[in-house]
């Protein structure tokens, strides 16, 4: 075995954080970092990113969700000539899922860098389509091993012009049965190149796999500290970008809260947040590194002394904040490390009080709330958004609640004989008064928000594979689905109630846009159902019932 230098990282211990801002990064990526809301690196990324920039080989092991994708996908944004089209940067990960969210990390990293093009490839997607991309020009891919090796095989990948190869999750890949793929890969490769390796665990298995692949790499290790959750409730909500506001309020409304963080992953939001819900009569503030200290302190003494209901606030800014009566979190935007949703919801909950924080996460973002549940050991329940009916009427019965102990509390007989006289002059509807006064109090009506199902991975996993029913090739040259005739024949028998239409459409489907002669053309599907005595074909536009008129081609 090769000798590797190590180093360990004790999270427990004190660190000095290092900024993007001090490790020389490319402009265009501090830009873009700085945007998503990232001042600090995480320990792997503090530890990785200047040894992979040095151009040296290295082991990485931390746990999912410690920053791993931006340790190794900065240094290879920053190796990559933008002026030579060829692949010169690819990361294997275990599961497709994994592919698409590191590929989505790298385009967020470098939306500054138009030069650059990135391709995720995997198994289930449509093998023509990826084709298409790579021979389009990618810098970057990042796939499954499965489906890598099916792209070299059809030498629609070449390795000539690699640079930097990295395996992630690779104790993952290695339990999926991806060995000899991984080695299959990395053995193609023939030019010099770097090397890196992530893993959660090190089994015997990965330290052969770099001793063979890998030259004087160096080992860092994060052992992080126990991620405990504290006596708090979780709960999200499988909400899209555009009604997390409207979700917000009614939750502020639900649950009557008067002290509350709500932490957003960038400074954008932040700002735009705080003056959304400001407008809606909400005492809200938010705080975020570009203001100044004497700004931030302004915000913070109002929220700790109780003058202001809601703080809006990033992940580093609200470091130190330390408010005991603090009654819910809400987590606008999933955290990108998991760390920080501990450090989040570890702000309620505190004395023995329990605390709630609600988490909005949408499609792919779903992922990251299972990796939490399993790195935290703990669990989030789905909870449905609050009806709009639901919250008026617990806005209404406040104001009535309110008016009524203050009915209770002062002597009103003077002023009950002055609103006498005026409706009796205006000859007004009291309850309709009443209602115009309520609703001046409550405000307008709330819409109800339509809420869209996210694909699960069950009902979503035939619509991402793209084709896992189809088959590639036909003897007439063109792609049809495996389970096609089942479909429309299921169609037709749904349509017998007199859907004439949609039987002859999907008639015509079967037989147009074909090549080849006229008589593979007029092929037609036959769909034969048996019920009563009656029996169908289906031929193009023909529909025949048996006992029925021949036409004149068959006669």
């Amino acid at each position: 075995m090769q000798n590797k230098e190590e180093v360990i990282l004790d999270e427990k211990k004190e660190k000095e954080d290092l900024r993007y801002a001090d490790s020389n990064l490319d402009a265009r990526i501090l830009r873009a970092v700085t945007e998503m809301g990232f001042e600090y690196m995480t320990p792997i990324q503090a530890q990785a990113i200047p040894v992979l920039m040095e151009g040296k080989d290295v082991i990485g092991q931390a746990q999912t969700g410690t920053g791993k994708t931006a340790a190794f996908g900065i240094p290879m944004l920053q190796q990559i000539d933008e002026n030579n089209r060829n692949l010169q940067g690819m990361i294997l990960c275990p599961t497709r899922e994994l592919a698409i969210q590191a590929a989505e990390e790298l385009r967020k990293f470098s939306r500054y860098m138009h030069g650059i093009k990135m391709v995720p490839i995997y198994g289930g997607q449509d093998i023509s389509r990826q084709i298409k991309a790579l021979k389009g020009g990618a810098q970057i891919i990042v796939g499954t091993p499965g489906r890598v090796m099916d792209h070299m095989r059809r030498h629609t990948i070449k390795l000539q012009d690699i640079k930097m190869v990295v395996l992630d999750e690779a104790d993952e890949m290695l339990n999926m049965g991806f060995r000899e793929d991984m080695e299959t890969i990395l053995s193609e490769i023939e030019q010099e190149h770097q090397t890196a390796l992530f893993s959660a665990t090190m089994p015997q298995a990965i330290l052969d796999i770099t001793d063979e692949y890998q030259r004087d790499a160096k080992m860092i290790k994060v052992t992080k500290k126990e991620l405990t959750i504290p006596l708090v409730k979780q709960y999200y909500f499988a909400v899209k970008n555009i009604y997390k506001e409207e979700v917000v309020a009614r939750l502020l409304e639900l649950y009557g809260l008067k002290r509350s963080i709500i932490f957003c992953n960038t400074k954008r939001m932040v700002d735009e947040l705080s003056e959304n819900l400001k407008n809606r009569g909400y005492q809200a503030e938010g705080l975020h590194g570009d203001m100044t200290q004497k700004q931030r302190d302004f915000v913070m003494n109002r929220f700790k002394g109780g003058n202001l209901e809601i703080l809006i606030a990033t992940d580093v800014a609200a470091r130190g904040i330390d408010v005991d009566d603090l009654e819910a979190v809400f987590n606008y935007d999933v955290p990108q490390d998991i760390e920080y949703y501990v450090h989040r919801i570890g702000r309620t909950g505190r004395a023995g009080k329990e605390g709630v924080a609600f988490t909005f996460a949408y499609g792919r973002e779903l992922y990251r709330i299972r990796d939490i549940e399993r790195v935290c050991k703990t669990k989030m329940t789905e909870m449905k958004v609050p009806k709009a009916a639901q919250i008026m009427d617990i806005k209404i019965n406040r104001v009535i609640r309110s008016a009524a102990e203050k009915a209770g509390e002062m002597e009103l007989n003077h002023l009950q004989e002055l609103l006498e006289d005026k409706i009796a002059e205006l000859e007004a509807d009291p309850m309709e008064l009443l209602a115009a006064l309520v609703k001046m109090q409550v405000g307008d009506e709330i819409k109800e928000i339509v809420v869209e199902e996210p694909r699960r991975k069950s009902d979503g996993a035939r619509s991402r594979d793209g084709g896992r029913y189809r088959k590639e090739e036909t003897g007439r040259g063109s792609r049809t689905r495996g389970e096609g005739s089942r479909r429309n024949g299921r169609r037709a028998d749904f349509d017998r109630g007199g859907r004439k239409e949609g039987s002859e459409r999907f008639g015509r489907r079967e037989g147009s846009g074909r090549t080849g002669s006229k008589k593979e053309e007029n092929t037609r599907w036959t769909d034969r159902k048996e019920k009563g005595g009656q029996e169908r074909k289906y031929k193009g536009k023909e529909k025949k019932e048996a006992g029925g008129r021949r036409s004149r081609k068959e006669s």
